[in-house]
């Protein structure tokens, strides 16, 4: 399949046409940005790890009944992916707490949460930061219809039970993720966008040890080894 022009450039990904226009390629940067881009720098191997990582778990996914936009590898930093129109709207879902969510709710990171898992839903609007919103404020905004919302929350709950217990199996606890779906051209919902450490939050479930991004956005070191150890465990 030719690649095609440039459609979209983001902080961690470059997405390209091809010549059929319902799917694209998805090709994964080694570039890294935290705080809404206030902090940049760069992680050796991130493409291809993150390529590789992703491919891993939509193929899962897929294999337990979640419709992904993933139709294959295109090369080690690169997949084929179904075009979509995507929802306004992350969601994200927390098993533990962590990161704003125990600034939000004063629990100490770490601390299991009582009927895991949650999940809240952030405007994409770099503009104004990802706010987090509630149910009024999507009605507001009119980014997503009552029905799309609740279809793609139960998919995100899915999502959840399937990788909770993929990665326990692997010594790994998934503390929380962001996720984002869209519609594909005939109106079917898909999980889009990548899971991988720069999405979720992984930690050694024996020594707590975290094992994503957070070793970039905390100057933790030992990025690039968290990321291969991810990988590792999964393959």
């Amino acid at each position: 399949m030719t690649r095609g022009e440039k459609l979209y450039e983001g902080k961690a990904k470059v997405v390209y046409a091809t010549d059929d226009p319902d799917v694209y390629i998805q090709d994964f940067k080694d570039s890294a940005t935290a705080f809404d881009g206030k902090k940049k720098g760069t992680i050796q191997e991130k493409g291809r790890l993150n390529n590789a990582i992703s491919t891993r778990l939509f193929s899962l996914l897929e294999e337990n009944g979640v419709q992904t936009h993933f139709l294959g590898k295109d090369s080690e930093t690169a997949m084929r992916i179904n075009r979509l129109d995507m929802f306004q709207v992350e969601f994200v879902v927390r098993n533990v707490a962590a990161g704003s969510l125990s600034k939000r709710i004063g629990y100490p990171e770490g601390t299991p949460l009582k009927n895991p898992p949650i999940v809240e839903y952030y405007y994409k609007d770099d503009a104004l930061g990802d706010p987090l919103l509630c149910m009024a404020h999507l009605d507001e905004l009119g980014v997503i219809s009552r029905e799309d919302l609740e279809k793609a929350t139960a998919a995100a709950v899915k999502i959840n039970s399937v990788l909770k217990g993929f990665f326990a199996e692997r010594g790994l606890t998934l503390v929380d993720f962001k996720l984002e779906f869209g519609k594909d051209a005939d109106g079917v919902i898909r999980l889009g966008d990548e899971i991988s450490p720069d999405t979720c939050r992984f930690w050694d479930s024996e020594t707590g040890e975290k094992l994503d991004k957070d070793r970039f956005r905390r100057d933790l070191g030992g990025v690039e080894d968290a990321y291969e150890e991810v990988l590792r465990r999964i393959s």
